[in-house]
């Protein structure tokens, strides 16, 4: 969890290419292109509220941040915050219910709420005619929730926050978090826990000390609304009176003084873990947001290591190949941040080395500041993410994320201006000075090795202070309001037509199809270029082989090695990759308008002209096979490689890792001739289709396609292969997989169901919404909301032109395995079984969330292209988003019923990934078939005696 910082400039760096490595940027644009505007206004009772207009779309970002976060909360009250959030969801006064319910109804997009140690926030977006409905619903939290804090809704999520506490802890390396926060900062600074707090203060929370929480910090003078979108200022005063204007103000609370804590001297901390290499991670505390330090950091950072060209990456990763990643980053919270630089040391490689490594490039930069090409690339960086942010008006990131942020730290909801031209005008030697001030101080540095994990001890529950309401100050008024609350929540008559993009077409002379949908928006162009076989064309032998070629594309083309792809695509501001999916392989490119014929030629050269370097082979294979270690020891890694050779055979196409990752051994057999002919055979322009959405016309991309692309030709020749139908089993069976000291059971129950070409796949989709595709649907209800014995749970089929593997899955508590395989179980065998059909209720939400939805859907250019690839890949006509949509709209509960019996419930493949110790006996106890152990590669082991 982290506050924003604004990540980068949107400027439009013009570039022209070289014949050499480096490109020089042109001069940026001016501000304005790249500006957010917004007003703003203050209601007499404090709220704040900053508009932003943005007609590209007919859907309102409803964004309100509370400032209260970790760093609030006194001793013996450690996750409150976050336990308030959950709260907070679970229905109010006037509408006591599952707060996403009336959402569903109008077509919410991008619903969730966050916490972190400085503050709370919910965002949402929802079609224009719908913002009465968010507003009523924020509104009646803000100001009518504690007659619906109950105890029984207490304990319930505070079962769901400890889940999700366990949830994080039970992943590879995930003790970490707790002791960082422990470690960095001293008993007492309101970071020095972490924002999901003690199980022990959890435990003893009380529900008058819950609500005396809110009381204290909940007003709508701690609050900030940001409504951007199809919306303007007069509609945004009027609206935001008349919901929000009679809540009363709560205490002016006063906010904690920053204190960046710096580190009083060098320490060192070492865990053991359940992890499959050494990962190194030193820590320096740093500046707050809003802080020109802080923005320099972010430069410093990314030419230390934030990137693909990085000095660290040069150095630990292609010179001395010392280990598999190295990342660092800067992130400024309100009271002070933390720069860190983080290793996954290469197995046999001494850590000592990596650190004196580490050290010596940190001191080297330090000494010598970026040089002007470094600090351009930098800078290009962060500009370009930027303009990719704010294509989305709401969600994590978006416009309306960045001007709550702005105005919760700082008390302007335009400081992101301020950090863009600090960026801008950043010089090497200003950089250069942040470092020397800020990474000269001590530093911890975590080490986690190999080995046995100990459970992390809680701390006893705190005692906290006894509990005083301030007063509330006298100048927040409440103005009158006309909104009647026991007529329920208002919902629209009417709702935005659904707009696809029009898709024209075009061939290009190497016979590969272009289909374009414009978007002018922002100044970026996507494209796709899709070829039939993905990694279910891995060969007999060498299952991986697709990914892994796919991964060494941008590992040196042409004339450039690998640092210098890198450094090129950074230098144009561009983002290039290519991956197998199941079924297909793909190559991604996202380039700067200004940018866009030098960023297709690099595109060109990556997909026409990869170098396959000896050297890149050899290290990435590394990496690669590094990756798939870590797979294994992640809970959800580790079944999704080896359901799929349970359900469909191991000699079967998709009968390989669904990671699509490959195994050790087929890696490392790998030979630069392997990877040569299997690129012939597999990227081929003639069938191929390449999708572009972004700012240009057909006028403009084809000339430059064809420039690039039009004499491609490839002499090989390759079909995509068969894929043979499988039968189902016949009754049902149970993989266990052991998972030492976890503190989860992963669960996981699995069957085939037919391809999504199939004419009943979108009748199966619809019943899978209505028992796991969804947060209010039955799984999900009944094991976290109603059990809450997990974090959450869910179903789904993905994606197939053959059989799909439909699964449903749950982490869960570990002393409750055994309960909750019985409920879902139960689950299954009323609805797939008949027994519990589906009610019309149910099946009106999710129509209504599924349809309602889709005139926000397509926000952004990357939806509107994973759209059109699936068409594509799936022979789907143009216009399926409309005809799918008038086939969930016209389907009855008794198709979805009839659609249900697609699945045997009696048929059931289980995998259940936890400490056997725990989970083998209660598992076999329920009966539920024939019990294996498994090991991480699929393979059976012999039960213990």
């Amino acid at each position: 969890m982290s506050v924003f910082r604004p990540a980068a400039l949107a400027l439009a760096l013009a570039t022209a290419l070289s014949a050499g490595a480096y490109v020089a940027p042109a001069q940026a644009a001016t501000a304005s292109s790249v500006d957010i505007p917004y007003e703003t206004f203050t209601l007499p009772n404090g709220l704040r509220v900053v508009v932003h207009t943005d007609r590209k779309a007919p859907i309102v970002a409803v964004n309100i941040w509370y400032h209260v976060g970790s760093k609030d909360e006194p001793s013996g009250r450690s996750g409150f915050a976050h336990l308030f959030e959950h709260l907070m969801f679970n229905g109010s006064e006037n509408y006591p219910g599952e707060f996403f319910t009336p959402f569903k109804a109008v077509g919410v997009t991008d619903q969730n709420g966050t916490t972190n140690t400085d503050r709370t926030n919910y965002f949402q977006n929802v079609p224009t005619t719908a913002l009465d409905t968010a507003l009523w619903m924020e509104s009646d939290r803000m100001g009518h929730l504690l007659g619906a804090v109950d105890q029984k809704t207490l304990d319930e999520q505070r079962g769901v926050v400890q889940n999700e506490k366990r949830q994080g802890m039970n992943q590879p390396y995930g003790q970490l978090r707790e002791i960082i926060s422990d470690t960095m900062y001293p008993e007492g600074h309101p970071y020095h826990h972490t924002t999901i707090g003690s199980l022990n203060d959890l435990n003893a929370a009380k529900l008058d000390d819950v609500k005396n929480w809110f009381r204290t910090w909940y007003g709508p003078n701690n609050a900030v609304l940001v409504l951007a979108g199809d919306i303007d200022l007069a509609t945004a005063k009027q609206k935001a009176a008349q919901f929000f204007g009679d809540i009363p103000a709560s205490p002016t609370m006063a906010q904690p003084k920053v204190d960046v804590a710096v580190l009083k001297q060098d320490g060192r901390t070492e865990l053991e873990d359940k992890v499959p290499q050494v990962m190194v991670n030193r820590m320096w505390n740093v500046p707050q947001t809003g802080t020109r330090d802080a923005d320099m950091l972010d430069l410093f950072s990314d030419v230390l290591g934030g990137s693909a060209s990085s000095r660290l990456d040069r150095r630990l990763v292609h010179q001395d190949k010392l280990v598999d990643s190295v990342s660092t980053a800067n992130w400024a919270s309100q009271l002070g941040g933390n720069f860190f630089v983080r290793a996954m040391v290469k197995q046999g490689v001494d850590p000592a080395k990596v650190e004196a490594a580490i050290d010596d490039e940190i001191k080297k930069l330090i000494a010598e500041g970026p040089t002007a090409d470094e600090l351009a690339r930098a800078k290009i960086n962060y500009e370009s993410s930027f303009i990719r942010g704010i294509e989305r008006i709401g969600g994590f990131g978006g416009k309306a994320d960045v001007l709550a942020s702005c105005a919760i730290y700082e008390n302007n909801p335009g400081c992101f201006r301020d950090s863009l031209k600090a960026v801008a005008n950043a010089t090497p030697a200003q950089v250069r000075a942040a470092g020397a001030k800020w990474l000269a101080n001590p530093s911890h540095v975590f080490t986690v090795k190999p080995g046995a994990r100990k459970e992390l001890a809680e701390a006893p529950a705190g005692t906290p202070a006894p509990f005083v309401l301030p007063k509330v100050d006298a100048k927040y008024k409440t103005t009158a309001s006309s909104v009647d609350r026991s007529a329920g929540v208002p919902l629209p008559k009417t709702f935005p037509d659904l707009k696809f993009p029009a898709q024209q077409r075009a061939t290009l002379s190497n016979g590969t199809t272009v289909i374009l949908a414009e978007r002018h928006d922002v100044p970026v162009v996507q494209m796709n270029y899709q070829f039939a076989g993905g990694y279910s064309a891995d060969p007999a032998g060498k299952p991986g082989i697709a990914n892994f070629t796919a991964s060494l594309l941008d590992e040196g083309a042409g004339d450039l090695d690998a640092l210098g792809f890198a450094s090129r695509k950074e230098a144009l501001g561009a983002q290039l990759g290519t991956s197998a999916g199941l079924d297909n392989s793909g190559a991604y490119l996202s380039a700067l308008k200004q940018n866009l014929a030098p960023s297709v030629a690099l595109f060109a050269d990556m997909l026409r002209k990869p170098r396959f370097d000896q050297a890149e082979i050899d290290r990435v294979k590394g990496q690669w096979i590094a990756g798939i270690k870590q797979e294994k020891v992640q809970p959800s890694g580790v079944a999704m490689r080896v359901l799929p050779a349970l359900m469909f055979g191991a000699d079967h196409p998709y009968g390989n890792p669904l990671t699509g990752t490959g195994t050790e051994a087929a890696i490392a057999s790998l030979t630069r001739d392997d990877l040569v002919g299997f690129h012939q055979q597999m990227m081929q322009p003639k069938g191929a289709t390449v999708v572009v959405v972004g700012d240009t016309t057909l006028k403009e991309i084809v000339p430059v396609l064809e420039q690039h692309f039009g004499d491609w030709k490839v002499s090989a020749t390759a079909a995509a292969p068969a894929i043979p139908v499988v039968a189902n089993i016949k009754k049902p069976r149970v993989f266990l997989i052991d998972q030492p000291g976890a503190v989860q059971a992963n669960l996981f129950a699995a069957e085939l169901v037919p391809s999504s070409k199939d004419p009943g796949a979108i009748a199966f989709d619809m019943a899978n919404q209505v028992f796991g595709g969804d947060f209010t649907a039955r799984l999900n209800m009944n094991l976290r909301e109603d059990k809450h014995w997990s974090y959450g749970a869910r179903s789904g089929a993905a994606g197939a032109v053959g059989q799909r593997m439909w699964r449903a899955s749950a982490p869960v508590q570990i002393d409750k395995t055994a309960e909750s395989v019985a409920e879902i179980k139960r689950e299954m065998a009323e609805f797939f079984g008949g027994s519990r059909n589906t009610s019309a209720e149910e099946l009106v939400r999710q129509q209504k969330g599924l349809t309602l939805s889709l005139p926000g859907a397509y926000e952004t250019a990357g939806a509107v292209m994973s759209t059109i690839a699936s068409n594509v890949l799936y022979d789907r006509a143009d216009d399926y988003v409309f005809t799918r949509k008038a086939a969930i709209e016209a389907i009855t509960p008794a198709q979805v019923d009839a659609a249900a019996k697609t699945l045997d419930p009696n048929a059931i493949t289980w995998v259940v990934v936890g400490d056997l110790a725990k989970t083998e006996a209660p598992i076999r106890a329920l009966n539920l078939g024939e019990v294996t152990i498994l090991d991480a590669d699929g393979k059976p082991v012999p039960a213990k005696k």
